[in-house]
C-alpha cells in the first residue's frame, strides 16, 4: 500500500483550509504589530497640525523638519549616546559573565551544580524592581546613583538569570567527544571553550543579546529612579521631556520615537538570520 495520499482524500480540502486560515491569522496579527510602528514613522514625518487634520493619510516624505530640529536643537543625541553606550556594556558584559557561568554549569559537575542554576533561574521569576529600595540604598553607599555604571551593573544583574538560562540549556545539547578530542590533543580548558565552544554558541547568545537588549534600550523605570542629571539620561527618559505640560509638538516626539526604534529594528535585521537559527537549533538536536 502506497503511503502517498490521493488526491481525492476528503483531508486535503481541510489541510487547504487549516493552512489558509493560520496564513489569515499570521497576516493579521502582521498588521496589528506593523500599525502602531507605521502610524509613528508616518507622524514623524508631518506638522502637528497635520497629524491631527490626517492622521492615517501618507506623508510627505521630503518634510523632514522634525528631525532636523529635535537632533539638532535638543539634547536628543546625548541621550541616544547615554542609551548606545548602557546598553552595549551591559549587554557585553552579561554575555561574558552569562556564558562563563553557563559553560562551567553545563560541561562540569560539581556539588551544588543544580543548587547554582536554580539560584539563576529564580531570577527569572523575581523582577528587580521589586527591590527597588533596598537597590537604591545600596547604590547610594556605592556611590553609583547618577552614573551610567550603576545602571550598566543593574540590567546586567537583571539579563544574567535568562542568559544563563538559554546558554546552559544549549551547551548542554554540544556532544562531550568534541572536548574529548581537544584534551587529546593538548588543549587547555580556556582554549576549549574560546576555540571550540564559542563558535558553536553564537546562535544562543545572538537570542540572549537580543532579548536583554530590547528591555535595556526601552527601560524608563531604572533611569528614572537613578538618573536626576540631564547629560545622563537614556533615551526613553529624555523623550518624556518633550511632552509639555500644556502643549505639546508631537512631530517633533514621534521623531524622536522613530530614531529611537532604528537602533533595535536595524540590529534585529542585521542578526535575524542568527536569530532564527538559534530558535530553531533545540528542535532540530
Amino acid at each position: 500500500m502506497s503511503g502517498r495520499r490521493d488526491a481525492n482524500d476528503p483531508l486535503f480540502p481541510r489541510a487547504g483550509a487549516g493552512s489558509l486560515l493560520a496564513a489569515v491569522v499570521l497576516a493579521g496579527n502582521t498588521v496589528l504589530m506593523l500599525y502602531p510602528i507605521v502610524i509613528m514613522v508616518f507622524s514623524a514625518f508631518k506638522t502637528t497640525a497635520e497629524i491631527f487634520d490626517a492622521p492615517f493619510a501618507a506623508p510627505d516624505f521630503t518634510y523632514i523638519e522634525n528631525f532636523r530640529r529635535i537632533w539638532g536643537e535638543t539634547s536628543l543625541p546625548g541621550y541616544f549616546l547615554n542609551s548606545v553606550a548602557i546598553t552595549a556594556s551591559s549587554i557585553a558584559l552579561t554575555l561574558v559573565l552569562g556564558t562563563m557561568a553557563a559553560y562551567a554549569l553545563a560541561r562540569y559537575r560539581f556539588p551544588g551544580n543544580s543548587a547554582i542554576f536554580m539560584l539563576f533561574l529564580a531570577g527569572l521569576m523575581l523582577p528587580l524592581k521589586l527591590a527597588v529600595i533596598p537597590l537604591f540604598l545600596q547604590m547610594r553607599d556605592f556611590g553609583l546613583l547618577d552614573t551610567r555604571t550603576g545602571l550598566v551593573l543593574i540590567y546586567t544583574a537583571m539579563g544574567l538569570p535568562s542568559t544563563i538560562f538559554i546558554m546552559t540549556g544549549f551547551l548542554r545539547t554540544l556532544p562531550v567527544e568534541l572536548e574529548e578530542a581537544a584534551r587529546i590533543d593538548g588543549a587547555s580548558e580556556p582554549r576549549i571553550m574560546l576555540s571550540i565552544m564559542l563558535p558553536l554558541s553564537a546562535p544562543p547568545m545572538v537570542i540572549a543579546a537580543i532579548q536583554n537588549a530590547v528591555p535595556t534600550w526601552n527601560d524608563f523605570f531604572f533611569p528614572l529612579v537613578f538618573i536626576q542629571s540631564d547629560g545622563r539620561k537614556t533615551l526613553p527618559q529624555g523623550l518624556s521631556v518633550f511632552m509639555g505640560e500644556y502643549t505639546t509638538d508631537w512631530g517633533m516626539l514621534f521623531a524622536g520615537l522613530t530614531i529611537a526604534a532604528l537602533p533595535l529594528t536595524l540590529v534585529y535585521i542585521a542578526m535575524s538570520r542568527q536569530f532564527i537559527r538559534g530558535m530553531t537549533a533545540g528542535a532540530v538536536k
